[in-house]
């Protein structure tokens, strides 16, 4: 072999061998890429819940009192009964009473006879005054045609008892009127010891429960309206729809609205119920710095009782379509909140955001990044600004974008 040869071998084994050194050198360098797990910045439902205890309430209660003062006579409920509105619960026996309606009655009767006999004055006074009128208007008549032919006194005595029997006429209509106005005041009184003997029976205001009984027969009973303190007769106790009040802290009282969803667990029997919100105080209470928000819940069936208590999860916060990423991509330093992104030439940037509502797992992103923009989860401290990473879609990513939950 000629030398010329041996110079090409060795120039063609020299090449060879440069170009596998390059690819090694370039495979060397891209397996030296620091690997960065990154979630792309997805819409989503995301949602705030407050998990507190809440205490079952009547919805309306009330001690019931008596009117008037009175023996018991009849009490016809016990704890534990269902009554109806308008149901009678106790009897007063009351005899001074019966005897005030009575004379009331014939107060009303006197007055009635007491207009007819002044519409009788009137009628009589009325045909006095015609036939006096007459008279006079005759005797007028007959000296203005004949001067002289009756005498002056004469005619001043008719137009006296004219001018009488027009006034008693005047008189009689007004006893009239009298007496038809002390019919009215008879009435009135009649109507009082009607009204006072009507409160003799105890009735229910609405459907409920009897809770307690105070009374027996026989007792008696104290005026609710008199300054020494009342017994009252029963507490009814409205129970088919129950107030479940709940004390929100202060710190959440603002996010609490009328209408917002709970999810509602009875402690004692285990039952799960949902329901929403109906009122709230809108006051803080200055001894525990809390709310009282209330959600009613039907009780049909009486399986619940007031005085429960019962585990609520109340949905302060919720946003339907909220730009999110998992927590760990988050990272704060004071009041500063910034991400890690992973920008379309694989370089890392410090980015500061804004932060909304906050899940278990998930954190809404209010400003500073775009849907679809990937961020670093986890081990942040590994990157800084300005670094090649090769970016490894994380597992996170294959979470179901749902609505998520979050307690405070």
């Amino acid at each position: 072999m000629g030398t010329a040869a041996l110079v090409f071998i060795a120039a063609c084994i020299a090449a060879t061998g440069c170009g596998h050194s390059g690819v090694a050198s370039e495979s060397v360098s891209a397996d030296a890429l620091p690997r960065a797990a990154v979630v792309e910045a997805r819409r989503a439902p995301l949602s705030n819940t407050l998990s507190i205890a809440g205490e079952f309430l009547p919805y309306q209660e009330v001690e019931l009192h008596a009117k008037v003062a009175g023996y018991i006579k009849n009490i016809n409920v016990d704890i534990g009964d269902h009554v109806h509105k308008g149901q009678v619960l106790a009897v007063l026996e009351v005899p001074e009473l019966v005897a005030q309606l009575q004379s009331a009655g014939a107060e009303v009767g006197h007055s009635q006879e007491e207009i007819l006999l002044s519409q009788n004055e009137v009628s009589r006074a009325e045909a006095d005054y015609a036939a006096l009128h007459a008279a006079a208007t005759r005797l007028k008549q007959a000296s203005e045609a004949r001067p002289g032919l009756i005498a002056e006194q004469e005619l001043d005595d008719a137009t006296a008892k004219d001018r009488s029997a027009a006034a008693q006429v005047e008189s009689a209509k007004s006893a009239l009127a009298a007496s038809r106005q002390q019919l009215e005041v008879s009435r009135a009184d009649q109507q009082h010891y009607a009204a006072l003997s009507a409160y003799s029976r105890i009735t229910a205001p609405f459907d409920g429960v009897v809770t307690w009984r105070y009374a027996d027969t026989g007792s008696l009973i104290q005026a609710g309206t008199s300054n020494v303190s009342s017994m009252p007769v029963v507490k009814l106790s409205q129970v088919n729809v129950l107030r479940l009040r709940i004390p929100v802290p202060e710190s959440l009282a603002s996010s609490v609205k009328d209408g917002e969803p709970a999810d509602i667990r009875v402690q004692a029997t285990d039952e799960r119920l949902s329901g929403k919100v109906i009122r709230a105080t809108d006051a803080l209470d200055r001894s525990t710095r809390t709310m009282q928000v209330e959600v009613d819940v039907p009780n049909r069936d009486y399986k619940l009782a007031p005085g429960m208590y019962a585990d609520v999860a109340l949905r302060i916060q919720n946003a339907p379509n909220a730009l999110t990423i998992p927590l760990q991509a988050v990272n704060r330093n004071g009041d500063m909140t910034t991400v890690l992104l992973v920008d379309s030439q694989n370089r890392v940037e410090e980015r500061q955001i804004q932060t909304g509502i906050e899940g278990l797992n998930r954190v809404q992103v209010a400003a500073g990044l775009n849907e679809g923009d990937r961020v670093i989860v986890g081990n942040l401290g590994e990157y800084h600004a300005g670094q090649h990473v090769e970016p490894k879609v994380s597992t996170m990513a294959n979470e179901k974008y749902g609505a998520e939950q979050g307690v405070r």
